[in-house]
């Protein structure tokens, strides 16, 4: 999997980008958001997300870590493919996004083009009890997600290792209690298998 794309960019539409990186332009899928944050000719990283259909492998891009999270737990809802996951990061912020999520706030997401009612309502089941444990930001508000990043990171990491996902983020969680949330990745694993 392609993690970031990081080049000139060379050319820039407001639903995607081409990047030249040595020689090479990657088409990249973007939302509105990143898509104010570039300035063409300039050199710019953008986080990315490769989706392969059997007829297309299409780069999805994002300039912040955020908004690449918020999309992939988007995706990862039944009905909701990349494009509608597109179209939710374009309409609306990451913090907006987390804010409806979390306060159950059905019709800011139902107000998204080619979102029903059923499928708002998905996304604000499957997705609630996920985003009121992560922290998510987007430049706007100055919330600290380093923490979050951390524990995000040592339960892929623990994942990877065979753990359970209920099971690592307990560990975790109870970790991030008791010791506080300034501890490096390193530091959450380590602890997390010697608690296990």
């Amino acid at each position: 999997m392609i993690a970031y794309i990081d080049g000139k960019l060379t050319h820039k539409d407001p639903t995607f980008v081409i990047i030249d990186v040595n020689g090479v332009g990657y088409q990249i899928k973007i939302s509105l958001n990143t898509y104010s944050k570039l300035t063409e000719g300039e050199r710019c990283k953008l986080h990315t997300f490769l989706h392969i259909k059997e007829d297309a492998h299409t780069l999805y891009g994002f300039s912040e870590l955020a908004e690449k999270t918020v999309f992939l737990h988007l995706i990862s809802i039944s009905g909701v493919g990349p494009g509608t996951g597109l179209m939710i990061v374009s309409s609306l912020t990451v913090s907006e996004i987390a804010q409806a999520i979390t306060r159950e706030d059905v019709r800011t997401i139902q107000n998204v083009k080619g979102i029903g009612a059923k499928t708002a309502q998905r996304i604000i089941l499957e997705l609630k009890d996920k985003f009121k444990k992560e922290a998510f930001s987007d430049g706007v508000n100055n919330t600290p997600v380093s923490h979050n990043t951390n524990r995000e990171e040592a339960l892929s990491a623990l994942i990877t290792l065979g753990f359970a996902r209920n099971v690592a983020e307990k560990t975790l969680d109870s970790i991030i209690k008791r010791d506080g949330s300034h501890l490096s990745v390193e530091a959450l694993i380590k602890l997390a298998l010697k608690t296990s």
